[in-house]
């Protein structure tokens, strides 16, 4: 149980108070009182089903509830668990495939219960019956999955649904300041299961589960789009890419302009949101970016550079001349980051009034960037024993063992040598 399930000093102090206070008074009037705002928190705690988990948004999504009083159910294939550790013991942990049409991936779960091919349930058959204040869902990527959790747990009685979906709802970046009524993206094929040549179905799938929960709670489900979800826990590495790096210290290139705008949200500040909308039977649909006021590129590699071990000098590099040398844009070797231009005027400007509005908070990019380089070197370790197991596995089944990026090797951005072969070429410009 994590220690946040604690009282901290402040609240025991005002419990104390309280009660004192009630006992001072001698009064049926201020113990009713208190045993009104006793009956109150109670009635506030939310049974909460969570299909996934157990990846990057889940477990923090988890954290904040537990320390909030909440009960969590889990629902998944449990395939994650057998690389990043669950660490959580104090929730209910279901296995199984939310695929209606197929059977579970696993004949038994990380911590050993086992799916009985012949007796135990498979799929969301093990949700029959249950009921659950709110629903959230962190792994729909296919309407006709979401529809069918969404309608079995409608049945059900469940009060809420939560569905994260993406920024990438969007079809394009056209506009600055759009809110959540822009045009959504639309699929020529509606019941396509692939995600398509570089995720190009991504966003008019996510439109459609957006829809399949809506349809199955009217009125009664939070659609969230997030953009870049960053900090401790990010298994893509992409915004991870610049704290670690600047960390190294050097020259460091820095693509664009420090005006540049950038949104990002910290994955515990989502967490933390999503718990309040279920608290607050919140309902609609919120852009789920950040920060608050409008955030600049430069500020954010300025509060990488001030964790740099060794001296670092930040090189700004014009976005037009890394996209002469096919170092630009969205497909460019440089993540988060893209020319505000053209298509992309809008990318990192999504207005998120209404998720304000309904509670969300940031933290500060110095706090998200001290997390992420305490977290990152425990992250390396354990994608190097993943590694080894990977090939020791292949190798205890008479297999070549697979072929693996380095572990210790960035996920994102681009190689050393090709970083240091563009800051060349833009420092001899001209001569």
């Amino acid at each position: 149980m994590p220690s946040s399930n604690r009282p901290s000093r402040r609240q025991f102090l005002g419990t104390s108070l309280a009660g004192g206070a009630a006992l001072a008074l001698g009064g049926g009037r201020a113990l009713a009182a208190t045993s009104l705002r006793q009956a109150a928190a109670a009635s506030s705690k939310k049974t909460i089903l969570i299909l996934g988990g157990t990846g990057f948004l889940g477990p923090k999504t988890i954290e904040a509830a537990l320390a909030r009083g909440h009960t969590i159910t889990m629902f998944n294939r449990g395939r994650t668990e057998k690389r990043i550790p669950f660490e959580f013991k104090n929730v209910e942990h279901l296995y199984g495939n939310r695929d209606p049409n197929l059977p579970a991936d696993d004949v038994k779960g990380p911590d050993g219960k086992l799916l009985n091919p012949d007796s135990s349930p498979k799929g969301l058959e093990q949700l029959a019956g249950r009921k659950f204040d709110v629903v959230i869902d962190n792994s729909g990527y296919y309407p006709r999955m979401v529809k069918a959790s969404a309608e079995l747990l409608a049945k059900n009685g469940c009060k809420q649904y939560v569905y994260i979906s993406s920024i990438s709802a969007y079809p394009h970046n056209k506009q600055v300041d759009a809110n959540e009524d822009y045009e959504l993206a639309k699929l020529a094929d509606p019941t396509v299961e692939t995600m398509g040549a570089n995720f190009a179905n991504y966003g008019g799938l996510k439109v459609l589960c957006e829809q399949a929960a809506q349809a199955a709670f009217p009125d009664r489900t939070a659609v969230v789009r997030p953009g870049y979800i960053v900090g401790p826990g990010d298994p893509t590495d992409r915004f991870t890419y610049w704290p670690v790096r600047i960390q190294r210290g050097g020259e460091v290139l820095c693509p664009g302009s420090p005006e540049d705008p950038l949104q990002w949200i910290d994955v515990r500040d989502l967490g933390e949101w999503l718990v309040k909308l279920a608290e607050d039977g919140t309902s609609g649909v919120f852009n789920a970016v950040g920060p608050s006021k409008p955030g600049r590129w430069g500020e954010v590699l300025d509060a990488c550079a001030k964790h740099a071990k060794s001296p670092v000098k930040l090189v700004w590099v014009d976005g037009d001349f890394l996209e002469k040398n096919a170092a630009g844009g969205e497909d460019g070797p440089f993540p988060i980051w893209v020319t505000p231009k053209a298509d992309y005027v809008g990318f990192h400007t999504w207005n998120n009034d209404r998720a304000e509005k309904a509670g969300l908070k940031f933290r500060t990019i110095d706090d998200t960037v001290a997390a992420i380089l305490a977290w990152f070197p425990s992250e390396i370790e354990r994608r190097k024993r993943v590694t080894k197991q990977l090939q020791d596995d292949a190798l205890a089944k008479g297999q070549p063992p697979p072929t693996l990026p380095p572990p210790e090797k960035l996920k994102a951005g681009p190689p050393p040598e090709r970083e240091q072969e563009l800051l060349a070429a833009w420092q001899s410009r001209g001569t």
